[in-house]
């Protein structure tokens, strides 16, 4: 028995308010994206992108026309893969024929969503009518950007799984799994606990092995680096130092790493400097498998786990270098970040509320953290709650070189205190420039911001 209308729309409400009311087809018709789970569809992949020649969209293109042979690039090789791998989702009939009643017929599954980079309307329309999944309008930018935020889009192209009726993250890689499951075998490929996806015999680097349930009740840090990444190799030899130290503190704890060499030897060359474990370089599905249940879009990533396997932290690089000494270990994220020149990086992951303040004067860093931390808290806790990311970062910038390199990238006057909110990947920023910062003041500056009530100025 089909669903109501109101039934449909109140299970596609979440998604509605992530993607919008309608969708773009290849023909250019609307679709409602209440019709998505009346039609089946229990997952979507939001498909980060652009329309430029040699893209894996322009590949898409050229894939759903039969046109991904000769001469086809990595873009265009994705494309097809993926192109092939959404045709095993559509609709078709049974074996009973057209006139098979709906339950014996098979249900769509799966759509996609290309949500587009592209600045230029034509090749957007170009590419987007020879592609056979749905597209986020051209015009709704504001909503693309929310998205890359949102998910904390780095790279591009990226397939990011989400559930269809409660529109939360399923798999953040999911072009690692078109690569790994091609035939969607496992569908709808949930997050698994670690112990599970790691599940197996680990290396030491003299050749001994040991069974990975050896790490239960402990800490551990799973560590995705490669000897061919020259910062993955300058925080390796900080790392080693950290693990001496927190072992010797007494913690139990142990690293994991997961090679993204490109040969087995330099697997081995680059393990021989790891006093740690490591999943085995020819053991190529668990190696993917961690990558998939973590959403790895660069290295070095060190991510920090509790003794039951839940995520500590994902920004274990910032704090190792942040914190030589591991006095602060398990690293707990704190709710305001002084800015420094290892954790600026994170700018680059979202919006970010910053507070510049004149560190000349004693005590003003801290003081300026104290007045946000109450606001920070408030948030997290609130998306906490619904199980996903703050929508924001919080620090505090003192004066040093950086944080005046940061002011002139982003053309900042040079008042101080000067409370902004930096998007760097919308390359836009908020100012707010008043004689004396409150806490009501930045309660009511982020809570604009989140409401879409703040006019951006271009960085």
């Amino acid at each position: 028995m089909s669903s109501s209308p109101c039934a449909a729309a109140a299970a596609a409400a979440p998604l509605a308010e992530l993607l919008g009311e309608a969708l773009a087809a290849p023909d250019g018709s609307a679709v409602p994206v209440a019709s998505l789970p009346a039609r089946g569809v229990s997952l979507v992949g939001l498909y980060f992108g652009y329309c430029g020649a040699g893209s894996s969209a322009a590949g898409a293109a050229a894939a759903a026309a039969g046109a991904a042979g000769a001469g086809a690039g990595p873009g265009a090789q994705l494309a097809a893969s993926l192109a092939a791998f959404y045709a095993r989702f559509q609709p078709a009939r049974s074996e009973a024929g057209a006139g098979a009643a709906p339950e014996q017929q098979r249900q769509q599954r799966l759509e996609i969503v290309f949500v587009s980079a592209e600045q230029d309307q034509q090749r957007w329309q170009e590419a987007t009518r020879a592609m056979p999944w749905l597209a986020l309008p051209f015009a709704d930018k504001r909503r693309k950007l929310k998205l890359w935020n949102k998910f904390r889009v780095s790279n591009i192209p990226s397939l990011i799984f989400i559930d269809a009726t409660t529109g939360k993250v399923v798999c953040r890689n999911g072009l690692l799994v078109i690569r790994d499951d091609p035939e969607g075998l496992e569908f709808p490929w949930g997050a698994r606990p670690f112990g599970d996806v790691v599940a197996g015999p680990l290396l030491r680097n003299n050749g001994q092995t040991q069974e990975s349930s050896t790490l239960e009740g402990s800490y551990v840090g799973v560590y995705f680096s490669a000897h061919w990444c020259p910062p993955c190799r300058s925080l390796t030899r900080v790392l080693v130092e950290s693990y001496r130290k927190i072992k010797e503190s007494g913690h139990k704890f142990e690293i994991v790493f997961v090679s993204a060499d490109r040969s087995e030897e330099s697997f081995k060359q680059y393990f021989s400097e790891m006093p740690w474990l490591a999943v085995p370089y020819a053991d190529d599905s668990r190696r993917s498998r961690l990558n998939r249940l973590y959403g790895i879009q660069g290295i070095p990533t060190l991510i920090v786990l509790d003794p039951k396997g839940d995520v500590i932290t994902r920004q274990g690089r910032v704090e190792v270098l942040n914190d030589i000494e591991c006095r602060e270990f398990p690293w707990h994220p704190k709710p305001v970040l002084e800015l420094t020149d290892s954790n600026a990086v994170q700018l680059n992951e979202g919006p970010c509320l910053v507070l510049f303040v004149d560190s000349d004067d004693d005590g003003e860093s801290e003081a300026a953290k104290q007045l946000i931390q109450p606001i920070a808290e408030k948030i997290i806790a609130k998306y906490k709650a619904k199980d996903e990311e703050a929508p924001l970062l919080f620090f505090v910038a003192g004066e040093d070189d950086m944080t005046d390199s940061l002011r002139d990238f982003t053309n900042l006057p040079e008042a101080a205190p000067l409370l902004t909110i930096l998007d760097m990947s919308a390359r836009a920023k908020y100012v707010k420039d008043v004689e004396e910062i409150t806490p009501d003041i930045v309660e009511a500056f982020v809570n604009d911001f989140l409401m879409d009530k703040l006019k951006p100025e271009p960085i």
